[in-house]
C-alpha cells in the first residue's frame, strides 16, 4: 500500500497535504530538469504496468543506439533485478528501491544522481515503478513521458486509465510481436490511445524482433535537438571558453618626438571536442603574445 500518494485508504493522505507534497515534489522536479537541460541531457520517464516491455525495449534501444551514450535508474519496490539487466546491455545503471511507494517521485531522482555520472550521458531513462496510475500524476524532471503499453494487455487500457496516456508524449505499444497469436485488434488499441491522449503518437515495437525500434531511436534523436541544439546527432559537443589578457604598445611621431601608447586588450577562445568529456587546462604560456605581434606606427 502506497503511503504518500493516497492510492490506497483516501483518508491516508488529506487533500490539503497530499497539495503540498505534489507543490515540494514540482519544486524538485523544476531543479532537476534545469540541471538535464544545462547537461544537455534528455531525460524521459518510463512508465507503463508490470510486464509492459519497459525494461526489455531499453535492451533493445541499447542495441540500435551505437554511440550514444544511454544511461538508466530502474525502481522497483523490491530488487534490482531490472537495473541489472540494463547493466549487462550496455546501459549506465542504478536501481532505486522504492519499498512501499509505488511510484517514483523527484526527489528520489535526485538522490539516485548522487554518484551516478548521469552529466556523461546523451539519454537518460527514468525507468518508473510498473504501474499505470500514480507515477503520471509525479513529475520528475523530465522533458517526456513515455509509456509502454503491451498488447497483451488489453485492447481498452487507455481508456480504463485515461491519466496516464493523457500525460504521455508517445506510447510504445509492445510486444507486437505476439499479435498473430493473440486474439487482439491493435487498431482497437490505437482508436482508444485517440481518445484519450491530446495529441496522439504511437509506435508499435517489438524488443524481440526489432520492428518499430528504428523509428523509437528516429523520435529520440528528433527529442535530442533541441537540447544539442545545432550540434552533430549522435555527438555531444563539449564547448569551453577562456580568456586572455596581452598588452601592446602604438608609437607614433610628431615632428622630432616619439610617443608610445599602451593598449591592452582580452580575447576569448573556444573550442568544441566531440566525443566524451574531457578537461582542458591552458596554462598562460600557451597564449603569449608579445609587443612585437601587434606593433604599429603611425
Amino acid at each position: 500500500m502506497c503511503t504518500t500518494c493516497g492510492c490506497g485508504d483516501p483518508e491516508l493522505v488529506p487533500v490539503e497535504l497530499h497539495e503540498k507534497i505534489l507543490a515540494g515534489n514540482d519544486r524538485a522536479a523544476a531543479h532537476n530538469r534545469e540541471h538535464f537541460r544545462e547537461s544537455g541531457v534528455l531525460a524521459l520517464n518510463i512508465m507503463g504496468s508490470p510486464g509492459s516491455g519497459k525494461t526489455a525495449v531499453l535492451e533493445a534501444t541499447a542495441r540500435v543506439m551505437n554511440g550514444v551514450r544511454l544511461g538508466a535508474v530502474s525502481a522497483d519496490l523490491a530488487t534490482d533485478n531490472d537495473a541489472r539487466r540494463l547493466a549487462k546491455a550496455g546501459i549506465i545503471s542504478k536501481a532505486i528501491t522504492t519499498g512501499q511507494a509505488c511510484h517514483l517521485d523527484a526527489e528520489l531522482v535526485h538522490r539516485s544522481l548522487h554518484d551516478f555520472p548521469w552529466r556523461d550521458l546523451d539519454v537518460f531513462f527514468i525507468e518508473n515503478v510498473g504501474n499505470l496510475v500514480c507515477p503520471a500524476i509525479y513529475d520528475l524532471g523530465q522533458e517526456a513521458n513515455v509509456v509502454a503499453l503491451s498488447v497483451t494487455e488489453g485492447e481498452d487500457k487507455p481508456l480504463k486509465y485515461p491519466v496516464m496516456f493523457q500525460k504521455a508524449q508517445l506510447v510504445l505499444v509492445t510486444k507486437c510481436d505476439l499479435v498473430p497469436h493473440l486474439d487482439v485488434d491493435v487498431r482497437k488499441i490505437e482508436d482508444a490511445l485517440s481518445r484519450v491522449m491530446p495529441e496522439p503518437r504511437v509506435l508499435k515495437v517489438s524488443a524481440r524482433t526489432g520492428e518499430g525500434m528504428h523509428a523509437w531511436k528516429a523520435w529520440l534523436e528528433a527529442m535530442r535537438t533541441p537540447i544539442l541544439g545545432s550540434r552533430p546527432k549522435g555527438v555531444r559537443m563539449h564547448a569551453h571558453g577562456h580568456e586572455h589578457e596581452h598588452t601592446h604598445t602604438h608609437e607614433h611621431t610628431h615632428g622630432s618626438t616619439k610617443h608610445s601608447h599602451p593598449h591592452s586588450h582580452k580575447h576569448v577562445h573556444e573550442h568544441e571536442h566531440g566525443g566524451s568529456p574531457e578537461k582542458h587546462d591552458h596554462g598562460a604560456g600557451e597564449h603569449g603574445h608579445d609587443g612585437s605581434d601587434h606593433h604599429h606606427e603611425h
